[in-house]
């Protein structure tokens, strides 16, 4: 059977799906016929393959960063939130039921299988198949029904490596917790780390790399910049928070200000990420009334739950009759 790891991370936004996309293209330009997979996605952002399956945005960009064709059993579950409580779930690329949170439970055994079996077919075809993680893999209130984190890990024999976002502060207490909190089965996977985001003087991180191999008994394989202008397409809204891109010099004399409303159930909003490639188009995302002032052009994007989504539309002034 084929070579494979899991990439998981100390937080959602943490940088899984990018450091799976780089793992993937490297493999690729060296010749290594590579494949991506993530058990289980939660996403509101979805691309749909050649053949009508949908998956998650990030694991279709990842196969197409592998060179290879996007396919369902890159991303068998695929959990679309229409509410804080309920989802739709969709497997192998179709839509077999609406559960909420409690109900999902029941599905696990079925879903297990499911996944193990899409795992297995990507390593029978591949060389390699970097797996990505969701969320944090010391979720320990959900670790008897894991089956993308250290479920997965161990269920494979995965080794793991843990991304941790040094941008956002306390990148070694987030990295030492999550082993910390590990089962010593699933601590006993964990192979290294990778720092995402970082900025700064390298040698003054040095010493605390060290202090981490000395806690843990495991390296750092990697220490990755932060990459300004690095916009993949996201996962999640965590992005919208994110820097967005600048907007490139008008052709003619005129700017248009496109404005999105951020519904709190957006969905495919990276859809508009062609439109602020446009020269002289400048895209903002609003939650507000006042945010509109200035808008040539209003844009009401896809959602989830399109009836509390309109009121809470009407709640923030942002509904059509008052735009």
């Amino acid at each position: 059977m084929s070579g494979a790891l899991l990439v998981a991370g100390t937080t959602s936004d943490a940088g899984k799906s990018v450091v799976t996309a780089g793992l993937c293209r490297w493999l690729a330009r060296n010749g290594v016929k590579v494949a991506p997979f993530k058990a289980q996605n939660m996403s509101l952002n979805s691309m749909v393959t050649s053949d009508g399956a949908e998956i998650g945005r990030a694991q279709y960009m990842q196969a197409q960063a592998a060179r290879v064709e996007p396919r369902a059993i890159m991303n068998p579950v695929l959990l679309k939130p229409g509410s804080d409580r309920r989802s739709q779930v969709v497997v192998l690329g179709r839509p077999v039921a609406e559960v909420d949170a409690l109900q999902y439970g029941s599905h696990k055994e079925r879903l297990r299988g499911v996944v193990q079996e899409s795992l297995s077919q990507l390593r029978a075809e591949f060389d390699v198949v970097v797996c990505e993680g969701a969320g944090s893999p010391a979720e320990i209130n959900l670790r008897a029904g894991d089956i993308v984190n250290m479920g997965l890990a161990r269920a494979a024999d995965l080794p793991v490596i843990v991304v941790g976002d040094i941008d956002r502060g306390g990148v070694f207490a987030s990295l030492y917790g999550t082993v910390a909190l590990l089962e010593p089965e699933d601590q006993a996977l964990i192979a290294g780390f990778v720092i995402n985001k970082f900025r700064g003087a390298r040698e003054l991180l040095e010493p605390g790399l060290e202090q981490l191999k000395a806690l843990t008994g495991r390296p750092t394989l990697g220490v990755l910049p932060w990459k300004l202008g690095l916009y993949l397409d996201s996962e999640d809204t965590l992005a919208l928070d994110a820097p967005r891109p600048d907007a490139r010099a008008a052709l003619g004399k005129d700017t248009l200000r496109v404005v999105v409303v951020r519904f709190p159930r957006i969905s495919n909003f990276t859809d508009l990420d062609a439109l602020a490639c446009e020269p002289g188009v400048v895209v903002r995302y609003a939650a507000s009334a006042g945010d509109l002032a200035e808008a040539d052009l209003v844009v009401l994007p896809g959602t989830r739950a399109t009836v509390n989504d309109l009121t809470w539309l009407r709640e923030r002034g942002l509904s059509l009759i008052q735009i």
